[in-house]
């Protein structure tokens, strides 16, 4: 059996949920077995990623036997002389490998988890981000019940309807937006205001459910640890990415700094990353496994977490394929701990048939491979525009401590 053949697809999520779009992989064999992947985050149009998974195809995979995963990720791994963690490089090689091992989990009738240590975990713990109940193309928008990403009010209100759905984890991220300029100080503004959300939503939802508080990289050192002290009363379960991805003795400071677990990982890539994470005291690791390296290398990944008594909550904000890629890793993991979750009616619509969940916990696919199949016409119906928006965007003014933008400032 050898890989033969590939085709690609950028599909656009009409709600802006999971990114503004998703990269699709099929790979087919000579003898007729076709296996489905998905790629995240390439930081390029979504027509060019479409071109580097192809061309990465060409120059490595096509003619290998899918049974080489060790063989195929070292060479795209050093692909062009690099040999060492590649942003791009590992989305485009981790969309690759999970229609590989989809491709396994069929030829041999077997699913994904069984190739890979089989199912540890019965069901898994699923979590959601606080997101508005109403949702547009831009999600980001407030709608009738308020602002949940910034109304400390609302975001409680609606927390406790997620934990009637039957989820024990809610997240949301309110100290934002996200600017390329790195890390920040925060207003007190800001601190009291963020402070004021989780209090809110503890309030609501009592022990009925755990907080994750997320960031995305925006803080100085110092501002992480001052919002973490403010914080720490509501216990929440972690403290998500607080400081830049590239700045790991600042995770160090952090993790020494609260009682607060440290979470990162949604912007590392290859378990060279996750074991400077984990060395820094990082004791919740958060791989997207469309970016860490694919199934076998996210699997190594929650291997070495092990060593340091850790734990992994694989990052989802993506389509429903990488979505059930990360569930065989996680149901094969002794040290899973919850896995971030999208239920919309999107993600249910490019599958023949959807993931599924039961009171807030994920069921295992039985099917073989993944355990899904793709609704090509659904993805056809919702095409990429060339030239479109990236997967996702950061701020690209610089903010002050208040957050407000001081693009004005420059163009002066």
């Amino acid at each position: 059996m050898k890989l033969k053949d590939i085709q690609t697809w950028v599909t656009v999520p009409p709600t802006g949920i999971g990114g503004s779009f998703w990269v699709i992989v099929k790979i087919t064999t000579d003898n007729g077995i076709s296996g489905i992947g998905e790629c995240y985050g390439i930081p390029v149009s979504g027509d060019i990623a479409c071109s580097m998974v192809e061309d990465t195809f060409a120059r490595f995979v096509e003619g290998e036997r899918p049974q080489n995963v060790e063989t195929l990720f070292r060479k795209i791994y050093s692909a062009g002389f690099t040999q060492r963690p590649d942003i791009s490089m590992m989305g485009v090689f981790s969309g690759i490998e999970m229609a590989i091992w989809d491709i396994l989990g069929k030829a041999t009738e077997q699913p994904g988890d069984d190739l890979i240590g089989g199912l540890f975990h019965p069901k898994l713990r699923t979590y959601t981000y606080i997101y508005p109940k109403n949702l547009g193309r831009d999600h980001w928008t407030t709608d009738e019940a308020g602002d949940v990403y910034h109304d400390g009010d609302a975001a409680a209100e609606r927390a406790v309807e997620y934990v009637e759905m039957g989820f024990t984890a809610v997240k949301q991220d309110p100290a934002g937006p996200y600017s390329f300029q790195g890390g920040r100080e925060l207003s007190m503004h800001e601190l009291s205001r963020s402070e004021y959300s989780v209090k809110r939503i503890r309030e609501a939802v009592g022990d009925r459910a755990d907080i994750l508080f997320g960031t995305h990289g925006q803080m100085t050192t110092s501002s992480a640890i001052r919002l973490a002290r403010r914080i720490e009363p509501y216990d929440p379960l972690w403290f998500e990415e607080p400081c830049p991805p590239d700045q790991v003795e600042a995770f160090a400071k952090v993790a020494c700094s609260t009682t607060i677990p440290v979470a990162t990982g949604e912007r590392l890539t290859t378990r060279v990353e996750f074991h400077q994470a984990l060395k820094a005291g990082v004791s919740i690791l958060q791989p997207d496994i469309g970016r860490s390296g694919g199934i076998w290398e996210t699997k190594k990944i929650a291997c070495m977490a092990e060593l340091f008594n850790a734990q992994i909550a694989p990052h989802i904000y993506c389509g429903p394929i990488a979505h059930a890629a990360a569930a065989h890793v996680a149901f094969s993991s002794p040290n899973f701990l919850i896995l971030e979750t999208i239920q919309t009616g999107f993600h249910e619509d490019i599958l023949l048939k959807p993931l599924t969940w039961e009171n807030g916990f994920m069921l295992p696919p039985t099917e073989p491979g993944l355990g899904i199949e793709l609704n090509e016409a659904t993805l056809e119906r919702h095409p990429y525009q060339t030239g479109g928006r990236l997967h996702l965007e950061m701020c690209q003014t610089p903010l002050d401590s208040a957050n407000q933008r001081l693009q004005s400032e420059l163009d002066d």
